[in-house]
């Protein structure tokens, strides 16, 4: 039974097996902050800050140690470039980190009450991608053997 185990592991245990796991990952991770920038913006605009973006970042989320109208400008423009940056597994890591940093100013500032329901998970996916980075499925990755070639060269 062991020997199977064993088996079973080292099957899932392979660089295929952890791209497609770190793909969705950073797919899942991505789709969470993209879908909170698109509510930050004008229906059909591509980044038009809504004037509900400026009055929440002015009232609720008041407790973020910055100015409102800058708070709400870099939390929109970041939700939208370090999703798509997830997506494509360019610096995946810096995003990742990025990301991380915004859901503890979040836990900190805004919703405290929130880390074991929602925060906790947004972090676990962060730290992951943080230390084991975007995987084989990746630009950081097809980069990163470019590099190589080139520097066998």
């Amino acid at each position: 039974m062991l020997a199977l185990y064993d088996r079973a592991v080292a099957a899932i245990s392979g660089r295929l097996p952890e791209g497609i796991a770190l793909l969705v990952m950073r797919v899942a991770l991505a789709g969470i902050f993209w879908r909170s920038g698109r509510t930050k913006v004008e229906e059909g605009s591509v980044l038009s800050i809504s004037d509900t973006t400026y009055f929440l970042f002015k009232e609720e989320y008041a407790g973020v140690p910055l100015p409102s109208d800058f708070a709400a400008v870099m939390a929109t423009y970041a939700e939208h470039l370090f999703p798509i940056l997830l997506v494509i597994g360019l610096f995946a890591r810096l995003s990742a980190l990025a990301l991380l940093g915004m859901t503890l100013v979040i836990q900190i500032f805004v919703y405290p009450e929130a880390w074991w329901q929602v925060h906790i998970l947004w972090a676990a996916m962060c730290m992951v991608l943080i230390v084991r980075g975007a995987g084989l499925f990746s630009l950081d990755a097809l980069l990163a053997r470019k590099a190589s070639q080139e520097s066998a060269q």
